[in-house]
């Protein structure tokens, strides 16, 4: 009964301090809502930043393994050591699809170049060759938008039947059915067969075939020397067998890789396995510094707002100083003072927090329009985080007036 007396008050006077002195309360709340907005609003954006790209990178699988000879990672310090590798071919492809008990799949991909697509006198330029061995619709998941992936005798045969991405499809056949129809790259004719899904709209897309022209490696073998590695690069994706763990996989991959390419036991490894864990660290370590970042902005102009709400309650509490006296006289205790100021505290300053939220909303909301393959949200934990925040915050503006005003004696407050 008592304390519902008392937030009541408290209540009152902080609306009296809001509408009778607006013009110094909505800058001594300013700071809060800055705070607010600042602190909130960039941990908001980080985390729709870490979502979108997290959930980007998590198209390559948690359970696949990546051979290159650039290790994913900062490598300027070993630049010149890992330029000298040689990049992963298909013997390498080979030995590890022969060989791996604990890998589901293995797959080689290269892409040498890009080419110059004909189709009925319309080219289209830009786009890019990716040559691939057959398993590589089952190691991303490729959705084939129209027609279909290639069969087995197709691959095993070399034939002439290529894949195209989604952008390219549309700049060479526009409204046509591009299925079954025969285009031409460097003089040679290809039936499409299938043309891919659109890539979507993720900020970061680590599979992005809209602009390939996709053809077997036996096909692609006929008319490329793919045997010069060092010249096209390649890349080789290994998934683990179901309930293999990605550590017994790593070190199996090593062993096979270390044996092909005849490396003696001292020699160092002339390869990287690269995993999505090895991005989310480096990820995570980005990532904290923009939250440090926002913490630090946010921060001090919470600071400047907790000292402003700290001068408004020692004004509050040098206005009131007789009542303050009138109350104590009539038998209010030292804690129920105390307990009303700073209920008046925590209420200003929560008031600032909603301010703050509101703008967050506000600037969420156009940003979203603008830019709609980042959508920035606030989330229920931040938006409580932040009124705990700002609750924290009267606390601590509001604790050293609450407790001069508690402390008065009530003669000497009741004479002032």
């Amino acid at each position: 009964m008592v304390l519902s007396k008392v937030i009541a008050e408290s209540f009152r006077q902080a609306r009296a301090q809001l509408f009778g002195n607006k013009l110094r309360t909505f800058l001594s709340l300013l700071g809060i809502s800055i705070g607010i907005f600042c602190i909130i609003g960039v941990l908001s954006a980080v985390q729709s930043l870490q979502d979108n790209v997290s959930g980007s990178l998590a198209k390559l699988g948690d359970d696949v393994i990546y051979i290159d000879k650039w290790p994913w990672r900062d490598n300027s310090d070993d630049w010149w050591e890992y330029f000298q590798r040689p990049y992963p071919d298909y013997a390498d492809y080979e030995a590890l699809r022969d060989n791996l008990a604990t890998g589901q799949l293995v797959n080689y991909w290269t892409v040498p170049d890009t080419r110059i697509i004909k189709y009925q006198g319309k080219a289209v330029e830009g786009g890019y060759l990716f040559v691939t061995t057959y398993e590589l619709d089952r190691l991303f998941n490729i959705e084939v938008d129209r027609g279909r992936y290639w069969s087995t005798t197709e691959y095993r045969n070399g034939s002439d039947r290529i894949l195209l991405g989604h952008s390219i499809a549309e700049q060479l056949f526009g409204p046509i059915n591009p299925i079954g129809r025969e285009v031409k790259m460097q003089g040679r004719k290809y039936q499409v067969i299938g043309t891919l899904a659109p890539a979507g709209d993720d900020l970061i897309n680590p599979l992005d075939f809209d602009d390939a022209i996709m053809v077997t490696y036996n096909n692609a073998a006929r008319f490329i020397n793919l045997d010069n590695r060092n010249r096209y690069g390649g890349t080789i994706g290994v998934k683990a067998r179901e309930g293999v763990d990605i550590q017994q996989l790593e070190d199996d991959i090593r062993g096979i890789l270390r044996a092909n390419r005849q490396l003696r036991p001292r020699e160092d490894d002339n390869f990287a396995l690269n995993k999505l864990s090895m991005t989310a660290d480096a990820l995570g370590s980005f990532f904290g510094v923009l939250n440090l970042i926002g913490l630090v902005i946010g921060g001090f102009s919470i600071i400047v707002g907790a000292i402003s709400v700290a001068n408004i309650m020692f004004v509050s509490v040098k206005e009131r100083t007789s009542l303050i006296g009138v109350k104590k006289a009539l038998g209010a205790r030292q804690y129920i003072i105390l307990l009303e100021f700073l209920t008046e505290s925590v209420i200003l300053c929560i008031i600032g927090g909603m301010i703050g939220l509101a703008m967050v909303v506000g600037v969420t909301s156009i940003l979203n329009v603008f830019l709609p393959t980042f959508q920035i949200t606030l989330s229920l934990f931040y938006a409580v985080t932040g009124v705990v925040i700002s609750a924290i915050v009267g606390v601590l503006a509001g604790l050293i007036p609450a407790l001069l005003a508690a402390r008065m004696d009530p003669v000497e407050a009741m004479r002032s």
